[in-house]
């Protein structure tokens, strides 16, 4: 049996490796290259195939049936495995091309390049449409109308949309592009009656199978939390997770300061409620120049300018493009554009032709045809919506709402929070905070003006909306800073290494809410990207880092108590305790990051109609997966016993977390590489 399972292990570390590998020669070689040599080959078939087959060795041998949970849980695996197995053995996938009139029953798959029917005597497209934003040019959605015949003599009309998938007989059509003149359709067809419900299945296992593992009284997870070195303490801790600098204005016109205050308390409909001008223009300025005022200008100047004196205007270079190749695609330096610089001398929109070519899917192209969008809108007339025949906010509600907006308190907790995590961390470290009690009240305190400032900012968004702040991914990082913090306040006299824990996770969450901020949604999200799955799968991944944070930092600090070779009993008693409590907490992160995988499957599923597409994104994910999943065996792993190699372990594995979070974005790109 030892060599089963060395097999299993040397197995599971040839994936592993050869998952990352296949990334980088991707970003050199392109997707199509990687896919035929690598992904789309019976040889890594094969490699997954003798991983499952392992595994149901091993789960035979140890007898897991005896253990319900662990044994569904390694199950659930297998039959995501088979699930994927099955799609890889009996799937298609392809693109159909019609035009408008002209009846088409066949496609051609994406692989192959060979021509398959589909179950229809006629499918026409009867019309194609570009759903554009309210009173602009720039394009929301494409949609395109069709009607068929099918061979079973089934008649009937469709309308397929960038959310709107058509279903017919276990094939499904998704609007993928459209042709220059507007009179043709590019869907992608899509065909897996089987792989895809088993695969399903397989997520439905494993979401039951963990619930069971954290409940089952005979597990691990449930010895951890009755271990008297974490008694009333780790389960706490647990729950815990569940502007730039003035510039001199220059002479552009717009209105003076004291107008401008006035009229960011002018009632309008914004976002589906009634909200003062004030968060309009913030999210306005926001949106186009990454920053909430603009040369010394207030956004409520700057959003009079653009809507007075759009010809002056234009020639401002506020349109911030991250995207290096997009700058060069149009002839842009340095990171702004003026709008000016998005139209040729007979004005026609640069940004169309790329759209075009590359479709609207791409990040960057989506952002600056967005900020287009809004000037476009403004410059129309129809931004700016006046409160008519509606309920009025009170005056406090107003202002509440104009300090919620002037003042960055994300921005300035983030930095404050980081800032002090680390200098508690050094002095915790160096045992200063143990001889200077003063020190370490003194930081509480710290914690505590933290935590209530961003208390009265929570509570602040809940009274300005009327709602309890949970419905995106920068309130629901807002709340879980809030929880990180309120429990390391009531239990850092227990632990005294979580105070600086508490500062650097909850800085690292507020950082996560105020990057998302960079970007406000004004106009609204493309269709496909409103999907509820997706910010629940971005939300559920980033509980699961923040834990895995939380580990890394434990993990750290053992390292130097264990690096210290003393034998006083507390140090020996405080490594003990942060081992128990990053096994602890190996469970709900690692079960986080499964969830947060496979919701996102479930999105690109709906959305895309391929479940898995090994986008470095996706692979890297994976590997961070399976790397951590490895310490939950440190029974069988002799290593994994040592506190030691244990620490070290978690703490290497979080650069897979770094990979996937950062270096897709700036290395390896991908269709996730905004995300």
């Amino acid at each position: 049996m030892k060599l089963i399972k060395t097999l299993f292990l040397i197995t599971l570390i040839g994936i592993i490796g050869l998952l990352g590998f296949a990334t980088f020669v991707e970003q050199a070689r392109g997707p199509l290259f990687v896919s035929a040599h690598i992904y789309h080959t019976w040889w890594f078939f094969a490699l997954w195939a003798l991983l499952a087959l392992l595994s149901v060795v091993i789960i035979a041998h140890n007898r897991l049936w005896r253990r319900t949970s662990v044994c569904l849980l390694h199950l659930s695996f297998v039959v995501i495995l088979a699930g994927a197995a099955t799609s890889f053995i009996t799937s298609n996938e392809g693109i159909l091309h019609l035009r408008e009139g002209l009846p088409a029953n066949e496609y051609v798959t994406k692989d192959a390049q060979a021509i398959e029917e589909l179950p229809f005597d006629r499918l026409v497209l009867d019309s194609f449409r570009v759903v554009y934003y309210p009173g602009t040019e720039a394009p929301q959605d494409f949609v395109s109308y069709i009607s068929y015949a099918g061979t079973d003599r089934q008649t009937g009309t469709a309308t397929i949309s960038m959310n709107n998938i058509f279903t017919y007989r276990g094939y499904r059509f998704y609007q993928s592009s459209f042709d220059p003149d507007r009179r043709g359709t590019i869907l992608t067809v899509a065909y897996d009656p089987w792989g895809t419900p088993l695969t399903y299945f397989g997520y439905a296992l494993l979401g039951i199978s963990m619930l069971l593992v954290l409940l089952s009284k005979k597990e691990e997870f449930r010895t951890l939390l009755r271990h008297p070195l974490l008694r009333n303490g780790a389960l706490a801790i647990l729950l815990a997770v569940t502007s730039a600098s003035p510039a001199t204005a220059r002479s552009i016109p717009t209105i003076n300061k004291e107008k401008a205050d006035k009229m960011a308390r002018m009632p309008i409909v914004y976002n589906d409620r009634v909200a003062p001008l004030s968060t309009l223009a913030h999210d306005f300025t926001q949106k186009l120049y990454g920053r909430p005022s603009y040369k010394g200008l207030s956004a409520e100047q700057v959003l009079y300018g653009w809507l007075q004196r759009p010809d002056v205007w234009k020639n401002e270079p506020m349109l911030k493009i991250k995207d290096a190749t997009l700058r060069r695609q149009l002839g842009i330096e340095g990171q702004y554009a003026r709008l000016a610089d998005l139209f040729d001398a007979s004005q026609q929109y640069k940004l169309q032709a790329l759209i075009e070519q590359q479709g609207s899917e791409t990040k960057a192209i989506r952002e600056l045809d967005e900020k287009v969008g809004i000037i476009l809108m403004l410059t129309n007339g129809t931004l700016i919506r006046p409160a008519e025949n509606v309920e009025l906010p009170s005056e406090t509600r107003i202002s509440g709402e104009i300090l919620y907006n002037n003042v960055p308190f994300a921005k300035v907790l983030f930095m404050v929070n980081l800032t002090f995590g680390l200098l508690t961390f050094i002095l915790l470290v160096t045992g200063i905070t143990r001889r200077y009690k003063t020190v370490g009240r003194l930081s509480s305190l710290i914690l505590l003006a933290s935590f209530a400032t961003l208390l009265f900012s929570y509570l602040l968004r809940w009274y300005i909306s009327g709602r309890i702040p949970l419905s995106n991914g920068y309130e629901t990082m807002q709340f879980l800073a809030l929880s990180i913090m309120f429990i390391t306040l009531l239990m850092h006299r227990r632990f005294a290494y979580l105070l600086p824990f508490g500062f650097l996770l909850s800085g690292f969450t507020l950082l996560v809410a105020f990057l998302g901020e960079m970007n406000p949604q004004i106009t609204p999200l493309m269709p496909v990207l409103q999907s509820p799955l997706l910010s629940t799968h971005v939300s559920v991944i980033m509980m699961a880092y923040a834990l895995l944070a939380f580990m890394v930092l434990n993990g750290i600090y053992a390292l130097i108590l264990i690096a210290r070779h003393r034998t006083a009993t507390d140090d020996g008693q405080q490594i003990a305790q942060l081992t128990l409590l990053s096994r602890l907490m190996l469970y709900p992160a690692v079960f986080l990051l499964a969830v947060g995988i496979f919701l996102g499957a479930v999105w690109a599923n709906v959305s895309w109609g391929k479940y898995w597409s090994w986008d470095p994104k996706e692979v890297w994910a994976l590997i961070t997966l399976l790397i951590y999943a490895v310490p939950f065996h440190h029974q069988s792993l002799a290593f994994l016993r040592r506190p030691v190699w244990y620490h070290l372990y978690l703490v290497l594995a979080f650069l897979t977390v770094l990979m996937t979070y950062f270096g897709v974005n700036y290395f390896l790109g991908g269709m996730h590489s905004y995300a």
